[in-house]
């Protein structure tokens, strides 16, 4: 059991929901940051901030749309140097694999809390079955504008194990985790373990980009954030992290989960009933 009283940005997203659970598991405090939230909290408006960090010892940073995205980092680090002043303990920041704008706000993060630490992320397997790629895999053709590269994929319940430990226990501090699966697959070959474990033919495409921001937008993603999806894909997915890392691993002393268990896992969840 732990006493930390932890304030989970992000607290009702694909990861904030994870780790939301783990902690309360733990016996944290939790305070959910969310602009629906009591306290209300917003990346956006600086007069939330500081009441929702009253009272709080420990932070887990998930900026949305992506921590890439231009100004993201000057606002978390802004953010984080504020909760230092509130006498926050321990921080953890979920960062992306491979992205320039990511590493930038990373230093500019750490720069202002050195304990930090940092989750930088492969893709998550979850984006196939709860968020954006879960519509087209419903449709038969996942289209993104990159070749099929090969991914190791990070399944977000390890993700969320890694900041659940980081936020409660000590030997964290510093550190910088880079979380993947085990190996990676090629976006073909993750289309058609979805396929068998869906009951589905699913095919991975490569298009355009200004093919995959019409199909995004016409899907319900604001312009803006589509665009800046498709420049993050275009730079993200080039061979650059293919390597699989060993964060999963040094962080949880276990394997990291592999994208077929993730997919029979899903599968089996109903993730891709209609």
């Amino acid at each position: 059991m732990t006493t930390e009283h932890v304030l989970v940005t992000g607290g009702t997203g694909m990861t904030g929901r994870r780790v939301t659970r783990l902690l309360r598991e733990r016996g944290a405090g939790i305070r959910v940051g969310s602009r629906s939230g009591s306290p209300r909290f917003d990346w956006h408006d600086r007069a939330t901030w500081d009441p929702a960090l009253e009272g709080i010892t420990s932070v887990y940073l998930c900026y949305h749309p992506d921590l890439g995205f231009p100004g993201a980092g000057a606002t978390v680090a802004a953010f984080a140097a504020r909760a230092a002043r509130h006498g926050v303990r321990r921080m953890a920041l979920l960062s992306g694999r491979g992205e320039s704008g990511s590493e930038r706000a990373e230093r500019a993060v750490r720069a202002e809390f050195p304990d930090l630490a940092v989750l930088r992320c492969a893709v998550f397997a979850q984006d196939f079955s709860e968020s954006f790629l879960r519509g087209p895999v419903l449709e038969g053709t996942v289209a993104l504008p990159a070749p099929d590269v090969p991914e190791p994929f990070v399944d977000l319940d390890d993700v969320a194990e890694v900041a659940a430990r980081a936020l409660t226990e000590d030997g964290h501090a510093g550190e910088l985790y880079e979380l993947t699966g085990p190996k990676a697959v090629a976006f073909a070959e993750a289309a058609r373990l979805i396929g068998e474990a869906s009951g589905r033919t699913v095919v991975y495409q490569e298009v355009p980009a200004e093919d995959f921001v019409a199909g995004a937008v016409a899907a319900g993603v604001a312009e803006e954030e589509a665009r800046g999806l498709a420049d993050l894909l275009g730079e993200i997915l080039d061979g650059r992290n293919a390597e699989p890392a060993d964060g999963v691993e040094r962080a949880l002393g276990r394997p990291a989960t592999g994208f077929d268990e993730y997919a029979r896992r899903a599968g089996a969840a109903g993730a891709w009933d209609r």
